[in-house]
């Protein structure tokens, strides 16, 4: 393997990260010459783990993924031309490593941005059907030709200018938490996704830029996008749920997944968006008891405030 490293900094956003941390580290190594770790004040062992490695840690008090992301854009006097996005609970595999490390320098100057494929993993298992993979992630930039986009979720990195390409080969998704605490997360994820939802109905603040046609052919990102926005919006609360669930693991070929992919695709394609549904009602429910306008009942609700 070619171990010569790019002219990267990866950027890991993490808060209490200690089962994950070291791993991350040390696929990142492989490929960049500098590491920049902002922590939200973990409670655990992360810095302890990370501070035995190369790495550059920095702590900012966390008000939503977005943000705290774009204040490491900001802060950590990046001095490579590329800047790369990763998870804790992400790594690369080695086919990845070898492409960056390769294709990278060769890259002509209009390439500003560069997709990798999602590779996730649910209980040891590949999740390969139901519609996620690959999943096209754009997170490789140059540093002075991308933002943040600053949105309350799903945020991702936009090009200003120049083109995007994507790479052949994989990075990994694996969380080796408990069922327990991916719940707990998602639950509060549900929050934040049932007030960008309120927000498209309600027009509560400046919506998604216009996708055209030719972006959602080509990534994962405005797929996504237009699909939540044009179509499943536009459904029935609550039963919509139900049809995306039967639409992914029967149409999509969710159940050639197994066991571990039913329980996967159950928790993150039905119970989730079920969630988030029932929180929209609940919010709209709470604006009508008080008699108050919807941003004042997110307000009341989540403690988010609607600029």
């Amino acid at each position: 393997m070619n171990q010569t490293k790019a002219d990267i900094s990866v950027i890991i956003l993490t808060y209490n990260e200690e089962i994950h941390i070291e791993r991350c580290i040390k696929s990142a190594l492989k490929i960049a010459n500098r590491i920049c770790i902002v922590d939200s004040f973990s409670n655990d062992n992360t810095f302890l783990i990370a501070n035995q490695f190369k790495i550059d840690f920095y702590q900012n008090k966390f008000i939503n993924q977005a943000n705290q992301f774009q204040w490491a854009l900001n802060n950590c006097n990046i001095n490579t031309e590329w800047v790369l996005k990763l998870d804790a609970d992400e790594y690369f595999t080695d086919d990845l490593i070898n492409e960056i490390t390769i294709k990278l320098p060769l890259l002509p100057d209009n390439i500003s941005g560069i997709y990798f494929n999602l590779r996730q993993y649910y209980l040891d298992k590949w999740i390969k059907f139901g519609g996620r993979y690959p999943l096209k992630l754009l997170r490789l930039w140059k540093f002075t030709k991308g933002i943040m986009e600053q949105r309350l979720m799903d945020e991702h990195i936009k090009i200003t200018e120049g083109e995007s390409i994507s790479f052949k080969h994989d990075f990994i998704h694996d969380n080796l938490n408990t069922l327990t605490w991916m719940i707990s997360k998602h639950n509060n994820y549900a929050i934040r996704e049932a007030i960008a939802q309120l927000n498209e109905e309600f027009n509560l603040s400046v919506k998604d830029e216009f996708l055209d046609k030719k972006q959602i052919l080509k990534n994962s990102t405005h797929r996504t996008r237009f699909f939540k926005n044009v179509i499943y919006s536009k459904r029935l609360l609550l039963f919509r749920s139900l049809l995306y669930f039967l639409y992914r693991y029967f149409i999509l070929f969710g159940f050639l997944d197994g066991k571990e992919g039913l329980i996967y695709h159950f928790l993150q394609g039905f119970w989730y968006r079920f969630l988030v549904d029932a929180k929209i009602i609940e919010i709209k429910h709470l604006a009508l008891k008080k008699g108050i306008n919807i941003m004042q009942a997110i307000e009341d609700y989540s403690g988010y405030k609607i600029n």
